[in-house]
């Protein structure tokens, strides 16, 4: 049977799922196995945490997928795997919907300040400064997307049923096929609230950062469910201390890309203790439902590897290899 190595918990249903197309070993809980320790027995990776390195993949001669649960692709060197013929798959928009409403748990929590009327609840505090729990309206304001793919475009419509006015902008999309189009410095400064929907690459690393956060609105908030790396932190902490930003939402990190179990060791200072900013780890995906659409997304990229067919879903061509 084939081997196939899970980095990180999955849907128990996919899991026995999985164990009837192979042989079945975990890199997690108490009867974890090092992928070291068996790289060279492993056909199959479904990788939810953790890198797959150049390195890795080079000492795998048996290995035909790594299967990303997940739409991004960073953790995985693909250009590697596509020289040792190993495909790389990612699912798209499975976890859309999920995603979707974290925007806006995130949104909805910073502007009703949730996180500071909770706490003083916890301490027994109820009515004695009421005043600094006030809170904003979603209604009317206009909310910025920076990528208009399969999430962005599905936040659209569900702010727009809030009473927001949406404009987006993306340069994959023809600027004349959409009223809402903008460029991005006119997103930028016109939006209320910011919300980025891209994938990390070198051109969009630290798309918003210092220079950026001086062209939007004073009293502007940012919510980041897509990279850490899209956003400059430092610059992000920077912006909140001083008031630019009225908040900030943020369910990824930067240190995400050197320590994905341990970020905050790694992390910019005063990340987490930002009064004004809600950092969550990397869970807006992370629903029951979703982890079951995702999860099976991922089965049947291995599947199909495995069977010798080409995945659905592949974000590399490998060259060196042929199925099967």
């Amino acid at each position: 049977m084939p081997l196939i190595y899970v980095t990180s918990p999955i849907h128990e249903t996919i899991l026995s799922r999985l164990a009837e197309i192979g042989e079945v070993r975990l890199g997690y809980g108490p009867h974890a196995v090092a992928y070291e320790a068996i790289h060279n027995q492993v056909d199959a990776v479904f990788l939810r945490g953790g890198r797959i390195s150049a390195e890795m993949i080079a000492a795998s001669p048996k290995l035909k997928i790594v299967a990303r649960h997940g739409a991004g692709y960073d953790n995985v060197d693909c250009e590697a795997a596509a020289d040792h013929g190993v495909w790389v798959t990612n699912t798209p928009g499975a976890n859309q919907r999920s995603v979707v409403e974290h925007v806006f748990a995130l949104l909805l929590s910073l502007c009703r300040k949730l996180p500071l009327a909770s706490e003083q609840t916890r301490n027994l505090i109820w009515a004695e400064d009421r005043l600094s729990l006030t809170g904003i309206e979603l209604e009317g304001r206009t909310l910025g997307l920076v990528g208009f793919g399969n999430i962005g475009s599905s936040v659209a419509p569900v702010a727009e049923a809030f009473g927001m006015k949406v404009i987006f902008t993306d340069p994959a999309i023809d600027p004349g096929s959409d009223r809402r189009w903008v460029d991005f410095d006119t997103l930028l400064s016109t939006a209320d609230v910011v919300s980025l929907h891209v994938p990390l690459l070198q051109t969009t690393r630290n798309l918003i950062g210092a220079p950026e956060f001086a062209k939007m609105k004073t009293g502007a908030m940012l919510i980041n469910t897509s990279r850490g790396g899209v956003v400059d932190e430092q610059a992000l902490v920077d912006a909140l201390k001083r008031g630019k930003l009225a908040g900030a939402g943020a369910d990824v990190l930067a240190a995400e890309n050197i320590d994905m179990i341990n970020p905050f060791a790694h992390a910019t200072p005063d990340i987490a203790n930002t009064p004004n900013l809600i950092v969550t780890p990397h869970v807006a995906g992370q629903t029951d439902e979703s982890l079951l659409r995702v999860g099976m997304s991922a089965l049947e990229a291995i599947a199909a590897v495995l069977e010798g067919r080409a995945p659905a879903h592949p974000v590399n061509q490998p060259v060196a290899k042929s199925l099967g």
